[in-house]
């Protein structure tokens, strides 16, 4: 497949790199994290331990009291990897390379694949958003269709309605099917062939598998039962994976966004620069909500991440200022929801919409 981004004489991604470079000048500060992430890695880290501890303790007894335990290990699985892992994969958690792969590799203790993460995610999702074929994000055939590019089958009338249910085995799905997929085809996205595997990365899939599941489902089995721990793995699992999903969901495929369509069989002509790409496909939210930003690591500001994805979370909110009135400044829209609840309804509308025949 080849992927054309169009050559345009504005000079509108020198200036807001500029202003943004001119902006840490200033404020003589780092683009990388900083002792709020610290903080926030140490507090989700204990969280994670604590519940951990308390699920295999036997301390815990009657169903509504395990069933907050582990929905909340779910969530907490979820803030992990937006907030720590999801900054380490991008190099921007810390100056340090080393320390950038430690928090990258929390993704392995939870039971994905770093290596994978980085060239789906990192790779293809930043540089070729929303371009079907090779974005694996925007790729959930044949239980939805997310853009009118994807083929429409008669059960997409409903998807608005079964979306939830599906989002939330996004978590289980990821780690005990896609990964291997693309482990065992060598294919990362339909279009996109995976680097070949080294002997180390061999070694590291099958040691992250095999960990993750004897710690979270073998150990439980051994110290409280099979049926607490492999019955609790599964609500982590459907509470992590439709965090997962909403949120992810949120910044690409709602009203608004923007889908490229194929100028050929196996073309595409991008008619944007890559800068103006990254705006037209990336949706922000809730962009004022200081909970929610700590919480969902700056996703709700979607643009920043794709336009700057080197830069940590935590400097998003004073990012956003500089890139809106760069756009505004150069006539380019943007989109955002000013609440959580209207993005998520938008969602749900697109989703209703793609489901009528096309």
């Amino acid at each position: 497949m080849t992927i054309h981004f169009e050559k345009s004489g504005v000079n509108f991604l020198s200036v807001l790199r500029k202003n943004v470079n001119q902006y840490f000048a200033e404020s003589k500060i780092s683009p990388y994290g900083n002792t709020e992430l610290y903080w926030k890695t140490g507090i989700l880290c204990f969280l994670l331990v604590a519940n951990f501890g308390l699920q295999i303790s036997g301390l815990i007894a009657g169903f509504w009291p395990l069933f907050a335990l582990y929905f909340l290990q779910g969530i907490v699985f979820a803030l992990i990897g937006f907030n720590v892992m999801h900054d380490g994969s991008h190099f921007c958690y810390s100056g340090s390379s080393k320390v950038n792969s430690i928090m990258a590799y929390s993704l392995n203790f939870l039971g994905g694949i770093s290596l994978f993460w980085h060239q789906k995610h990192v790779v293809n999702h930043h540089t070729y958003t929303n371009i079907e074929g090779v974005d694996d994000d925007i790729d959930l055939k044949p239980f939805l269709r997310v853009h009118g590019e994807q083929d429409y089958l008669p059960l997409h009338r409903f998807q608005a309605f079964y979306a939830l249910a599906l989002y939330s085995l996004t978590y289980i799905f990821w780690i005990y099917y896609r990964d291997f997929k693309k482990y065992f085809t060598g294919r990362i996205a339909e279009e996109t062939e995976m680097q070949q595997l080294s002997r180390k990365d061999h070694i590291v899939f099958w040691i992250t598998k095999i960990g993750h599941t004897a710690i979270f489902i073998g150990l439980p089995c051994l110290l409280v039962g099979p049926l607490q721990a492999i019955g609790g793995y599964i609500l982590l699992s459907l509470s992590c994976g439709i965090t997962l999903a909403i949120v992810f969901q949120l910044a690409h495929i709602v009203e608004g966004a923007d889908f490229p369509v194929k100028s050929g069989e196996d073309t595409y002509d991008i008619e944007a620069e890559w800068s103006v790409h990254q705006i037209r496909t990336t949706v922000n939210f809730s962009t004022r909500s200081k909970i929610l930003g700590w919480l969902l690591g700056g996703l709700n500001f979607q643009m920043v991440h794709h336009l700057f994805p080197r830069i940590s979370h935590v400097h998003y909110p004073a990012i956003h200022k500089i890139i809106c009135d760069t756009c505004r400044e150069y006539n380019i829209p943007f989109v955002e929801f000013k609440s959580f609840r209207q993005a998520l309804y938008s969602h749900f509308r697109h989703l209703h919409q793609m489901g009528q025949a096309a």
